[in-house]
Order: structure tokens, then C-alpha cells, then sequence
């Protein structure tokens, strides 16, 4: 089992999958999805050096003493850097408490999560290239704003 919760194996109930797309398309295509969208594109291209990890929102530097600070965040870690959140005791398998934390549907926190760790077998796993690969996914998840014509 994955950090996200997917199931790895594909024995699950197809109806409770296509059930399970659903609720996540809804949740990229809704007005907080695509708003958490664009602000975790603007987190992504703020970040000084492109690169995320992998399993956790953030880790602290590994020194002797008190942490500098975050050395390494995931997607959503990079949202919560740049709102200044201390995600020190958040859990990203508590997906209630990260959805509620970050104003997202808790199926959002699962595909994001699943997309940062996961969806990309195959390719070159460096903390670089997953930070191009969820760059690469944000941008895929905008829809066009309509114009108001009035």
C-alpha cells in the first residue's frame, strides 16, 4: 500500500474504481481544485532549487542540533512552505487532516500524492525529475477560466 492509498495489486471492485476517478476528476476540475492547482504551481516555480521528495510533506535537514530548516518537500509540502505552515506533526496519511489543513477534497490529497510518488514508473526518479513531473501534471490539470461576456 502507497502513501497515497492506492491499491497496487488491481483486484479492487471496478466499480468502486470508476466511482473513485470520478470523485477525483470532480475534485481537480472544481473551483478549490483548480485554485490548489494554480497555487501549487506558483509554490513549485518559487522554489529556489526544483526538487522534491518523496513520502513525506517535509523533512528537515539532517544535522547534529536543531533542523534548519525543510531540506526536501513533496507537492503539497512545497503549497505548505510557501504558505509558511509547520508541517512537522501533519501526516500525510491522515488525508482528512491534510485535506483540512490545505482546503482540498481528500481525493485531490491522494492523487497528488500518488502522482508525486508514484505514477511515473520508469522514468528517472531523481528529486529534480519528480519536481518536472508534477510541474508537468499541474499544468495538465488547468482548465480554461470562461470569460464572463457582461
Amino acid at each position: 500500500m502507497s502513501r497515497c492509498g492506492y491499491i497496487d495489486d488491481c483486484d479492487c471492485d471496478q466499480w468502486e474504481m470508476i466511482k473513485w476517478r470520478g470523485q477525483v476528476a470532480s475534485a481537480i476540475r472544481g473551483k478549490r481544485g483548480q485554485a490548489f492547482i494554480m497555487e501549487l504551481l506558483d509554490a513549485l516555480e518559487a522554489m529556489p532549487e526544483k526538487r522534491l521528495i518523496a513520502n513525506t510533506l517535509s523533512r528537515p535537514e539532517p544535522v547534529y542540533g536543531p533542523p534548519e530548516g525543510p531540506v526536501g518537500v513533496c507537492a503539497i509540502g512545497s503549497v505548505g512552505l510557501k504558505r509558511g505552515l509547520d508541517m512537522s506533526d501533519l501526516d500525510p496519511e491522515d488525508y482528512d487532516r491534510v485535506s483540512e489543513t490545505f482546503g482540498i477534497a481528500r481525493q485531490l490529497v491522494r492523487e497528488i500524492e500518488y502522482e508525486n510518488d508514484e505514477a511515473w514508473f520508469g522514468y528517472d526518479r531523481t528529486p529534480e525529475a519528480r519536481w518536472q513531473h508534477m510541474h508537468d501534471w499541474a499544468m495538465k490539470q488547468l482548465r480554461p477560466v470562461p470569460i464572463d461576456p457582461a
